[in-house]
């Protein structure tokens, strides 16, 4: 298991630390002349990250040399307060110039079962692929407070083995549809980043990390790079049992 961890003092410091990796990794990616193809995630520690992005690099980043998708959506308009893409777009790419093809978000006001499709093909064209896979350069997650991560949840872990690239995911509890990026899609990343802040995510975390068959039945255990580096960036709450 290729899973290692870095603990910081609060969520902002967390943000400016992966922000700075963020653009170094788009800083190779232009000298090399290659965009990375990377997924974002919802949640408030990505609200964070897209805030130092654009506080603190709008200008000096050569964002044309990186393509955004979505690791998930919930099936609501892009004008919804619960869309990950409007979230994103109102904290960061409204605010830098990035081309338009770069940007490859999931329609979640269409019809979940054929966005699911649509949305993997757009995936399949614009990566490389691997094992028959999309290859993302980096794949970045949250980790809710049962366990789960993108739109894979406890009651749906077949998602992790699930042959498709995308599918329909629904909330446990709300019953909400989502489209989501399955397991495979996610392992098969040269690299994972999980942001994870907060005390509720606290021994969820430490079970990933030390209580095998407890964790098993998280969906973000089985996040496992087939053949690159899983990171789980914690702040010091969320991280106060992993050491």
């Amino acid at each position: 298991m290729n899973r290692s961890s870095r603990i910081f003092p609060t969520p902002i410091e967390l943000a400016e630390a992966f922000a700075l990796d963020l653009v170094n990794l788009i800083k190779k990616a232009e000298q090399k002349q290659s965009p990375v193809m990377v997924a974002l995630s919802g949640g408030n520690t990505p609200k964070l990250l897209f805030s130092v992005l654009a506080d603190k690099y709008t200008k000096s980043v050569n964002w044309s040399f990186i393509h955004f998708f979505w690791g998930d959506e919930r099936c609501v308009p892009s004008d919804d307060p619960e869309s990950n893409y409007g979230m994103t777009s109102s904290l960061l790419l409204n605010k830098i110039i990035i081309p338009e093809n770069n940007i490859h978000r999931i329609r979640g006001e269409d019809d979940p079962e054929k966005e699911a499709l649509r949305y993997s093909e757009e995936i399949m064209n614009n990566t490389r692929s691997c094992y028959e896979l999309p290859l993302f350069d980096l794949i970045i997650l949250g980790l809710g407070d049962d366990g789960h991560t993108a739109s894979i949840f406890p009651e749906n872990m077949g998602l992790m083995d699930s042959g498709r690239v995308c599918e329909v995911a629904v909330h446990p509890v709300s019953g909400q549809k989502r489209v989501t990026i399955t397991g495979k899609v996610i392992n098969n990343a040269d690299a994972i980043t999980f942001l994870v802040t907060g005390h509720t995510k606290a021994h969820i975390v430490e079970d990933i990390f030390k209580n095998r068959k407890t964790a098993a039945y998280f969906p973000a255990f089985h996040i496992n790079s087939s053949h690159g580096k899983v990171l789980w960036l914690l702040d010091k709450n969320a991280g106060e049992f992993v050491h």
